[in-house]
C-alpha cells in the first residue's frame, strides 16, 4: 500500500496524467486527514468541479481512519521530533501516524516535512515531477 498524501491528491487533480507515479505493484489509499483538507479547501473556495472529482475519488480510494493506535505512533514520531528541536506540520505527523498503523511503508507527496519525518519514522518518501504537464493543460 502507498499513501497519497494532500499535496499529490491536489496536484493530480490538476493533473490527472500524474497516476503514472503511483506504483503499479501498490494499492493507493489516502487519509482522513488528507480527506478533511481537500474538502475543507473544496468549502472554502467553493469549487464545484473540485467538489465533483474528489467526491468520485474519495468513493473510488480507501480513506484511512486516524485511530488510537494511528494517534500513539503519531505522538511517538512527534516526541522524538520535537526531542531534537525538528518540528513539522502536525497534520503531516498524523498522516505518518496513520500510514504506519497500517502497514503502509511509502508516502507519495512533494511535502518536504515528509522527508524530515522520515528521518524519525521509517516511512519511505516517494516523490514526483509537480512540472510535468499533460498535453491539454
Amino acid at each position: 500500500m502507498i499513501i497519497l498524501d494532500t499535496s499529490f491528491l491536489i496536484d493530480f487533480f490538476r493533473n490527472e496524467d500524474l497516476a503514472s507515479a503511483i506504483p503499479g505493484e501498490d494499492t493507493p489509499a489516502t487519509t482522513v486527514i488528507s480527506y478533511y483538507e481537500v474538502m475543507s479547501g473544496i468549502k472554502r473556495i467553493q469549487s464545484p468541479k473540485e467538489a465533483q472529482f474528489f467526491s468520485h475519488f474519495f468513493s473510488d480510494v480507501e480513506v484511512l481512519p486516524f485511530t488510537l493506535s494511528a494517534a500513539g505512533i503519531a505522538a511517538d514520531i512527534g516526541g522524538r521530533m520535537a526531542s531534537h528541536g525538528n518540528m513539522v506540520n502536525a497534520f503531516d505527523i498524523c498522516i505518518a501516524g496513520i500510514a504506519l498503523a497500517n502497514h503502509a511503508r511509502e508516502i507519495l507527496t512533494s511535502d518536504t516535512d515528509f522527508l524530515e519525518i522520515s528521518k524519525y519514522s521509517g516511512l519511505e518518501v516517494r516523490g514526483y515531477d509537480r512540472a510535468a504537464r499533460n498535453e491539454t493543460g
